[in-house]
């Protein structure tokens, strides 16, 4: 494959957006049965994660979050032992109810679906809550180390990117699609989480895009490729000391120390 960035249009096969959003849809529909006493099929759901961000490719997992009603809260939080584990569990139990011949389980914060084609969801169970700025975040659970709460806010990342995006008229995700293709095609043993690749490129695009004209033009002479590796090497000592960097929007502290080295092993191949 090219190590030049270029606008990839229907990265994911139009086939494979039906197939997720008929199981979306039917996640959607057994949570809210389970929970909300209703057959929604949209309703207290979101796409998140880089489908939610339109940064995916068709290797991507694909993430949901389901809204739990503040009643359930309440109720795993007094109960005694691990109430996060719990109530995974009870997710997944409603999951499962629909897709009993999939690899169903629960696993840390999310439940993990492995479909027969070998597509896997995974589904955050959180609790919306409004802060004072009106923003809606989401509380979840994490049944590590005994249990505890954790805060997400996929909106403001979501709206980040995707103001980002159109200024750059696209570049900003045809940059992280593409990091995760290099990622998925060379790079296959190494882990590198979508959501340090979106943040990176987020920072470091700076004012390059794609322009109207020729949507190659912008990058003919790899400058773009080499000034992310530059970017890279400026914030990090050339690779050697992983930097502190936040989600775009929410502005969230993102552990680099796992993934810094792959990424900058990609960057290396795309300049």
């Amino acid at each position: 494959m090219s190590s030049q960035v270029i606008q990839h249009n229907n990265v994911i096969p139009l086939e494979t957006r039906q197939s997720i959003a008929r199981r979306y849809h039917r996640v959607t529909r057994a949570i809210n049965q389970e929970f909300w006493n209703s057959a929604s099929e949209t309703a207290h759901s979101l796409y998140v994660g880089s489908y939610g961000r339109n940064t995916a490719i068709d290797t991507s997992d694909i993430d949901i979050l389901v809204e739990i009603p503040e009643d359930e809260y309440n109720r795993y939080t007094s109960t005694r032992g691990n109430g996060q584990s719990r109530l995974l569990q009870a997710v997944k139990n409603a999951i499962h109810n629909t897709y009993s011949r999939s690899d169903v389980r629960a696993d840390g914060q999310v439940i993990k679906i492995t479909f027969s084609d070998q597509m896997k969801f995974e589904v955050l169970p959180a609790f919306p809550q409004e802060n004072l700025n009106g923003n809606v975040l989401y509380k979840y659970p994490d049944s590590n180390m005994g249990g505890n709460w954790k805060t997400t806010d996929p909106k403001s990342e979501q709206k980040a990117i995707r103001e980002k995006n159109n200024s750059s008229n696209g570049l900003l995700c045809a940059t992280c699609r593409h990091i995760r293709m290099i990622r998925d095609t060379s790079y296959t043993s190494y882990h590198l989480s979508g959501i340090l690749i979106d943040s990176f490129v987020y920072e470091a695009i700076k004012d390059w895009s794609f322009t109207h004209k020729n949507v190659d033009s912008s990058i003919q002479q790899k400058t773009y490729e080499q000034n992310l590796l530059d970017y890279y090497n400026q914030i990090s000592f050339n690779g050697l000391l992983p930097p502190t960097l936040a989600a775009p929007g929410s502005r969230m502290g993102l552990d680099t120390s796992k993934d810094w080295n792959v990424l900058g092993k990609i960057l290396n191949k795309m300049a």
